[in-house]
C-alpha cells in the first residue's frame, strides 16, 4: 500500500497539547498525511498540532470520540483517501507498529485491521484488562465471530466500505459499533498484535456515562431487539472548522 497516496492519519483529541506533537511526528515517518480532529479541546492541542505537521479540524465544543472520528472519516473520503489509520492522540499506540497494519492490509486484503493489546497484555492495567476480556466477549458474540480486543482504538480501515454501514455511536462505544457493522455485513476483520503503552496520564473515559452509553448500545443492537435501520451512514450534522 503506498500511504502517501491511499492512507490517511485520523487522530482525536481533547486536552492532549501536551503529548500530540510528538504522536504526529512519529506516525509522519510512516503515514505522511495525519488529521488532528480537536474535540473542543480548552488548551492548544490545534495551534501544537498544525505546528507539528498535521492538519487540524475543530469542533466548537466537546462531541465524544466517535463524532471526533466521523467527522475525520468523512473528511480523508472528501480528500480522496481510501485508508484511514486511527490512533489516539495521548500515545498510548506505538507509531512504529503502524507497518503491522499495512503488511497485513496488503496480505489478506481485509477491509479492517484492528491491533491486538490482548495478545502481549503485560503492562495492561488489570481491570481494564478484565473489562476488556469481558466485553470483547459480548462483542464476539454479537458479531458472530471472534474479536481478541474489541475495545483497541489503533486501526486501519476502507473508508469505502466504512461510506456504506449505519455507524452511529459518538462516543467510546464508536470501536464496538464499527466492529459489529463490519461484521454484519461480512467484511473481512483481522487483527495485529500491537504493544501496550500505558503513562500517568487519565483516561478520558468517564467511568459512570461511558459505561452506561455503552451497555445502552448493547442493548440496542442484540438481535433480539434489534431495530430495521438505514445502511445509509449518518453523517455528522454540525460542521468541522478547518483550523489554519
Amino acid at each position: 500500500m503506498n500511504c502517501s497516496l491511499r492512507c490517511a492519519a485520523i487522530i482525536p483529541c481533547l486536552n492532549e497539547a501536551g503529548a500530540i506533537a510528538g504522536v504526529i511526528q512519529s506516525v509522519r515517518k510512516y503515514v505522511p498525511n495525519v488529521f488532528v480532529i480537536d474535540d473542543g479541546s480548552q488548551d492548544n492541542t490545534s495551534f501544537v498540532a498544525k505546528q507539528a505537521g498535521a492538519e487540524v479540524l475543530r469542533h466548537d465544543h466537546p462531541r465524544g470520540k466517535g463524532a471526533a472520528l466521523k467527522t475525520g472519516w468523512e473528511y480523508a473520503r472528501g480528500q480522496g483517501f481510501e485508508w484511514a489509520l486511527a490512533m489516539d492522540g495521548d500515545g498510548q499506540h506505538a507509531a512504529e507498529d503502524i507497518p503491522e497494519f499495512l503488511v497485513e492490509v496488503a496480505r489478506s486484503r481485509a477491509d479492517l485491521v484492528v491491533g491486538n493489546r490482548m495478545a502481549n497484555p503485560k503492562g495492561m492495567p488489570w481491570l481494564r484488562r478484565k473489562v476488556n476480556c469481558w466485553m470483547s466477549a459480548r462483542i464476539s458474540e454479537l458479531a458472530g465471530v471472534p474479536l481478541p480486543d474489541s475495545q483497541c482504538g489503533f486501526r486501519l480501515m476502507n473508508l469505502q466500505a466504512w461510506s456504506e454501514l449505519p455507524v452511529t455511536a459518538t462516543g467510546f462505544d464508536i470501536e464496538s459499533d464499527v466492529l459489529v457493522a463490519f461484521a454484519a455485513r461480512g467484511y473481512a476483520i483481522r487483527f495485529v498484535p500491537i504493544r501496550v503503552i500505558y503513562k500517568a496520564e487519565q483516561s478520558k473515559i468517564h467511568p459512570v456515562r461511558d459505561t452506561f452509553r455503552w451497555f445502552r448500545w448493547w442493548w440496542g443492537k442484540h438481535p433480539a431487539r434489534e431495530k430495521p435501520s438505514s445502511c445509509a451512514n449518518t453523517k455528522n450534522q454540525a460542521s468541522a472548522v478547518r483550523v489554519g
